[in-house]
């Protein structure tokens, strides 16, 4: 399953892939608050980068959790124009896995993680696209 917001206008886009983790536990989702609000775990795809070791990596730097990547969910992308970044494109892929319990201390510290019902964080993620993508979890459960 794929979806696309927004419309592509004839304009240069700055592209950015990046791979997410929607990590289960007990009925609960693992998502990362911030002082903007929920995030799936996971960003942007450093050069080089596959997207189960960018996910490895996010999760460390996030949480301090290992994670243990499972099958691909979904993915989607959006066309905006963001206020900083000018004509944006980002694209992500989602994946179902799990953390382990914390192995290191996180390096974001504005960066929660936080287990919420599936049908409790359901509208409340910050960005459109993974709200979609928490949609498609629910409808696969």
């Amino acid at each position: 399953m794929h979806k696309v917001f927004g419309i592509k206008e004839d304009v240069p886009y700055s592209h950015r892939p990046g791979a997410y983790l929607i990590p289960l536990r007990d009925g609960n989702v693992g998502v990362v608050q911030t002082p903007k609000g929920y995030f799936f775990l996971g960003g942007g795809l450093e050069p080089g980068e596959d997207p189960v070791t960018c996910i490895r990596r996010e999760c460390l730097e996030e949480t301090g959790c290992a994670a243990l990547v499972g099958p691909r969910l979904c993915s989607a992308e959006s066309y905006s124009h963001h206020p900083v970044l000018g004509y944006f494109h980002p694209s992500q892929t989602y994946y179902l896995g799990a953390l382990s319990e914390p192995v290191c201390a996180p390096k974001e510290p504005d960066h929660r993680l936080c287990w919420v019902a599936l049908e409790e964080l359901r509208g409340k993620m910050f960005v459109q696209m993974q709200n979609w993508a928490l949609e498609q979890l629910i409808q696969r459960t």
